[in-house]
Protein backbone atom coordinates (compact mmCIF):
# COMPACT_ATOMS: atom_id res chain seq x y z
CA UNK A 1 0.00 0.00 0.00
CA UNK A 2 1.32 3.46 -0.93
CA UNK A 3 2.09 5.50 2.21
CA UNK A 4 -0.27 8.39 2.86
CA UNK A 5 1.07 11.89 2.31
CA UNK A 6 0.12 15.41 3.31
CA UNK A 7 -3.21 16.02 5.07
CA UNK A 8 -4.25 12.36 4.79
CA UNK A 9 -1.08 11.30 6.58
CA UNK A 10 -1.70 13.96 9.23
CA UNK A 11 -5.26 12.70 9.72
CA UNK A 12 -4.15 9.08 10.09
CA UNK A 13 -1.51 10.08 12.63
CA UNK A 14 -4.07 12.12 14.58
CA UNK A 15 -6.54 9.26 14.96
CA UNK A 16 -3.75 6.94 16.06
CA UNK A 17 -3.08 9.43 18.86
CA UNK A 18 -6.77 9.28 19.81
CA UNK A 19 -7.58 12.71 18.38
CA UNK A 20 -10.60 13.69 16.30
CA UNK A 21 -10.66 14.25 12.55
CA UNK A 22 -13.30 15.36 10.04
CA UNK A 23 -13.50 13.95 6.52
CA UNK A 24 -16.02 13.65 3.67
CA UNK A 25 -17.97 10.48 2.95
CA UNK A 26 -20.45 9.61 0.21
CA UNK A 27 -23.32 10.87 2.37
CA UNK A 28 -22.25 13.68 4.76
CA UNK A 29 -19.09 14.84 6.48
CA UNK A 30 -18.07 12.54 9.31
CA UNK A 31 -16.24 13.23 12.55
CA UNK A 32 -14.30 10.28 13.84
CA UNK A 33 -11.48 8.70 15.77
CA UNK A 34 -10.06 5.30 16.66
CA UNK A 35 -12.75 3.02 18.10
CA UNK A 36 -10.55 0.98 20.44
CA UNK A 37 -9.53 3.87 22.74
CA UNK A 38 -12.22 4.78 25.31
CA UNK A 39 -10.69 8.23 25.83
CA UNK A 40 -10.89 8.89 22.09
CA UNK A 41 -14.53 7.85 21.75
CA UNK A 42 -15.35 9.90 24.87
CA UNK A 43 -13.88 12.95 23.08
CA UNK A 44 -16.13 12.21 20.13
CA UNK A 45 -19.28 12.02 22.27
CA UNK A 46 -18.30 15.24 24.03
CA UNK A 47 -17.46 17.22 20.87
CA UNK A 48 -20.74 16.30 19.20
CA UNK A 49 -22.90 16.48 22.33
CA UNK A 50 -24.11 13.00 21.46
CA UNK A 51 -26.08 11.06 24.08
CA UNK A 52 -24.24 7.92 25.23
CA UNK A 53 -27.26 5.75 24.49
CA UNK A 54 -26.76 6.40 20.75
CA UNK A 55 -24.10 4.02 19.48
CA UNK A 56 -21.22 5.36 17.38
CA UNK A 57 -21.16 3.71 13.93
CA UNK A 58 -17.95 2.24 12.56
CA UNK A 59 -16.63 2.86 9.04
CA UNK A 60 -14.41 0.33 7.26
CA UNK A 61 -12.64 0.14 3.91
CA UNK A 62 -13.72 -3.37 2.88
CA UNK A 63 -16.18 -6.16 3.60
CA UNK A 64 -13.25 -8.20 4.93
CA UNK A 65 -12.44 -5.48 7.47
CA UNK A 66 -16.10 -5.40 8.51
CA UNK A 67 -16.12 -9.13 9.22
CA UNK A 68 -13.57 -8.59 12.01
CA UNK A 69 -15.80 -5.92 13.57
CA UNK A 70 -19.20 -7.61 13.19
CA UNK A 71 -20.70 -11.09 12.91
CA UNK A 72 -22.11 -11.47 9.38
CA UNK A 73 -24.99 -13.78 8.56
CA UNK A 74 -26.05 -14.67 5.01
CA UNK A 75 -28.25 -11.59 4.75
CA UNK A 76 -25.46 -9.23 5.77
CA UNK A 77 -23.05 -10.90 3.34
CA UNK A 78 -25.53 -10.51 0.49
CA UNK A 79 -26.18 -6.84 1.22
CA UNK A 80 -22.54 -5.91 1.79
CA UNK A 81 -21.35 -7.59 -1.40
CA UNK A 82 -24.11 -5.95 -3.45
CA UNK A 83 -24.22 -2.48 -1.89
CA UNK A 84 -20.80 -1.67 -0.40
CA UNK A 85 -19.14 0.64 -0.68
CA UNK A 86 -22.32 2.63 -0.37
CA UNK A 87 -24.89 4.34 1.88
CA UNK A 88 -26.02 1.34 3.94
CA UNK A 89 -25.20 0.89 7.63
CA UNK A 90 -25.74 -2.65 8.93
CA UNK A 91 -26.43 -3.16 12.64
CA UNK A 92 -24.99 -6.56 13.50
CA UNK A 93 -23.78 -8.55 16.52
CA UNK A 94 -20.28 -7.45 17.44
CA UNK A 95 -17.30 -9.45 16.30
CA UNK A 96 -14.25 -10.30 18.38
CA UNK A 97 -12.26 -7.19 17.42
CA UNK A 98 -15.04 -4.83 18.56
CA UNK A 99 -16.14 -6.67 21.69
CA UNK A 100 -14.48 -4.24 24.11
CA UNK A 101 -14.95 -0.99 22.20
CA UNK A 102 -16.71 1.81 24.11
CA UNK A 103 -19.12 3.00 21.41
CA UNK A 104 -22.12 3.75 23.61
CA UNK A 105 -25.51 2.20 23.00
CA UNK A 106 -25.82 -1.59 23.02
CA UNK A 107 -22.45 -3.24 23.76
CA UNK A 108 -23.60 -6.38 21.94
CA UNK A 109 -24.14 -4.72 18.55
CA UNK A 110 -22.32 -2.45 16.13
CA UNK A 111 -23.36 -0.40 13.12
CA UNK A 112 -20.84 -0.84 10.30
CA UNK A 113 -20.51 0.57 6.78
CA UNK A 114 -18.03 1.02 3.93
CA UNK A 115 -18.45 4.54 2.47
CA UNK A 116 -18.31 5.13 -1.28
CA UNK A 117 -15.82 8.01 -1.25
CA UNK A 118 -12.22 7.68 -2.48
CA UNK A 119 -10.69 9.87 0.23
CA UNK A 120 -12.55 8.07 3.01
CA UNK A 121 -11.63 4.64 1.66
CA UNK A 122 -7.95 5.61 1.26
CA UNK A 123 -7.87 6.83 4.85
CA UNK A 124 -9.68 3.77 6.23
CA UNK A 125 -7.40 1.38 4.33
CA UNK A 126 -4.49 2.92 6.24
CA UNK A 127 -6.03 3.40 9.70
CA UNK A 128 -8.35 0.41 9.87
CA UNK A 129 -11.89 0.83 11.25
CA UNK A 130 -12.85 4.23 12.66
CA UNK A 131 -15.72 5.28 14.91
CA UNK A 132 -17.45 7.93 12.80
CA UNK A 133 -20.68 9.88 13.14
CA UNK A 134 -22.13 12.77 11.14
CA UNK A 135 -20.18 16.00 11.60
CA UNK A 136 -22.72 18.17 13.38
CA UNK A 137 -23.75 19.05 16.89
CA UNK A 138 -26.44 16.67 18.12
CA UNK A 139 -29.85 17.87 16.97
CA UNK A 140 -28.55 20.13 14.19
CA UNK A 141 -28.18 19.49 10.47
CA UNK A 142 -24.85 18.10 9.20
CA UNK A 143 -22.35 20.76 8.12
CA UNK A 144 -21.87 21.18 4.37
CA UNK A 145 -18.68 23.29 4.28
CA UNK A 146 -15.36 23.51 6.08
CA UNK A 147 -16.30 26.90 7.56
CA UNK A 148 -19.39 25.36 9.15
CA UNK A 149 -17.39 22.41 10.43
CA UNK A 150 -14.83 24.66 12.06
CA UNK A 151 -17.56 26.75 13.66
CA UNK A 152 -19.06 23.57 15.12
CA UNK A 153 -15.87 21.97 16.43
CA UNK A 154 -12.98 24.48 16.39
CA UNK A 155 -9.79 23.08 17.85
CA UNK A 156 -11.55 20.00 19.24
CA UNK A 157 -10.76 18.49 15.83
CA UNK A 158 -7.08 17.93 15.04
CA UNK A 159 -7.36 17.64 11.24
CA UNK A 160 -10.08 18.80 8.84
CA UNK A 161 -10.15 17.09 5.44
CA UNK A 162 -12.54 19.17 3.34
CA UNK A 163 -13.52 19.27 -0.31
CA UNK A 164 -13.96 22.53 -2.20
CA UNK A 165 -17.64 22.17 -3.08
CA UNK A 166 -20.31 21.88 -0.36
CA UNK A 167 -21.17 18.33 0.67
CA UNK A 168 -24.96 18.19 0.89
CA UNK A 169 -25.82 14.53 1.13
CA UNK A 170 -28.40 12.42 2.93
CA UNK A 171 -27.41 10.08 5.74
CA UNK A 172 -27.05 6.36 5.16
CA UNK A 173 -29.95 3.95 5.48
CA UNK A 174 -29.59 1.98 8.73
CA UNK A 175 -30.76 -1.65 8.74
CA UNK A 176 -30.90 -3.76 11.91
CA UNK A 177 -30.04 -7.43 11.34
CA UNK A 178 -28.98 -8.10 14.94
CA UNK A 179 -32.38 -8.85 16.43
CA UNK A 180 -33.99 -11.39 14.13
CA UNK A 181 -36.17 -10.03 11.32
CA UNK A 182 -34.62 -7.22 9.29
CA UNK A 183 -35.82 -3.78 10.42
CA UNK A 184 -35.10 -0.37 8.95
CA UNK A 185 -34.03 1.96 11.75
CA UNK A 186 -33.51 4.95 9.45
CA UNK A 187 -34.40 5.24 5.79
CA UNK A 188 -31.72 7.40 4.19
CA UNK A 189 -30.24 7.69 0.72
CA UNK A 190 -30.66 3.97 -0.02
CA UNK A 191 -34.29 3.12 -0.69
CA UNK A 192 -36.40 0.54 1.11
CA UNK A 193 -37.14 -0.97 -2.31
CA UNK A 194 -33.44 -1.71 -2.90
CA UNK A 195 -33.32 -3.69 0.34
CA UNK A 196 -36.53 -5.57 -0.39
CA UNK A 197 -35.14 -6.60 -3.77
CA UNK A 198 -32.07 -8.13 -2.13
CA UNK A 199 -33.91 -9.62 0.85
CA UNK A 200 -37.19 -10.92 -0.63
CA UNK A 201 -37.58 -13.35 2.26
CA UNK A 202 -37.83 -10.50 4.80
CA UNK A 203 -41.47 -9.33 4.74
CA UNK A 204 -40.69 -7.28 7.87
CA UNK A 205 -39.06 -4.70 5.55
CA UNK A 206 -42.46 -3.80 4.15
CA UNK A 207 -43.78 -2.52 7.44
CA UNK A 208 -40.68 -1.91 9.60
CA UNK A 209 -40.71 1.55 11.18
CA UNK A 210 -38.24 4.07 9.82
CA UNK A 211 -37.42 7.74 10.07
CA UNK A 212 -35.47 10.04 7.80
Amino acid sequence: MTPLRGPLSDAAAAVRRGELIVFPTDTVYGIGTRPDDPAATARLFEAKGRPRDLELPVLVATVEAARAVAAFDERAERLAVALWPGPLTLVLPRGADASGWDLGGDPATVGVRAPHHPLALTLLADTGPLAVTSANLSGSAPAETCDELQRFFGDQVAVYLCQEEPLAGIGSTVLDLAHGAAAIIREGSLSREALIELLPGEPSLLDSPSSS
